[in-house]
């Protein structure tokens, strides 16, 4: 059973504890209520890192908070690993959080590498607000949104912010297929032998990629230049 106390804890990937984590923190989580503390968090780390599937690295330290800040690009779960961080660092309960998602929108060297639309081990963040926990999704960051008209989850702490089922033009964006729980930390373990069992092509590519270009250039279509 997940206790409050342990969801407030440190671990190796969760260091809520880093110096990089604790200013960030201090940066941006102001005054006010745990739910407004939350919400300025939320919308720090999906706003300031960049949302990059090519940045997977699954271990402790690839998955940690203190990288993710390093680097400043993250995928779901390293983002979601931040969130749960910056909550914990400010008393607030936070777990990580996991379920299986098929996403109908990606970039076409993506499709390739993974040969399929089903993401395992898709992470989010669960903070315990008001006596209720709350699922948040900070993966997309707002640019990110806007290039491929993918309406940009928001937080209000009241309600759970997870992958709206169709993007801004009526097309099928998450399917949510099943949970698989929320965790005190990453079952990076169980990750590792999924993740090189399904993607084994992914995995070998990872570094190699740059999302952004992708996406520019498969959304072109939808964004063409203005005359003149």
């Amino acid at each position: 059973m997940i206790t409050l106390a342990a969801a407030l804890e440190p671990t190796p990937t969760i260091d809520s504890q880093h110096p990089a984590v604790l200013a960030f923190v201090a940066r941006h989580r102001g005054v006010g209520s745990e739910r407004e503390q939350a919400i300025r968090l939320y919308y720090a780390v999906r706003d300031e890192i960049r949302y990059d599937p090519y940045s997977i690295v699954i271990s402790s330290a690839g998955l940690s908070a203190s990288r993710v800040l390093g680097t400043g690009l993250g995928w779901c779960v390293s983002k979601a690993v931040l969130l749960t961080a910056c909550c914990r660092a400010s008393g607030i309960p936070a777990r990580i959080g996991f379920a299986d998602v098929r996403n109908h929108l990606s970039t076409e060297r993506m499709r390739a590498l993974m040969q399929t639309n089903e993401f395992r081990w898709h992470g989010y963040t669960s903070i315990l607000l008001d006596g209720q926990w709350r699922k948040a999704t900070p993966a997309f960051n707002l640019s990110l949104c806007e290039k491929f008209r993918i309406r940009p989850l928001e937080f209000d702490g009241t309600t759970d912010s997870i992958y709206h089922p169709y993007d801004m033009d009526g097309r099928e964006h998450m399917e949510y297929l099943r949970y698989r729980g929320e965790f005190i930390e990453v079952p990076i373990a169980e990750m590792s032998v999924e993740f090189a069992r399904i993607y084994p092509r992914m995995l070998a590519a990872m570094t190699q990629g740059n999302f952004v270009a992708e996406v520019a250039r498969d959304t072109a279509p939808l964004h063409p230049a203005l005359p003149g």
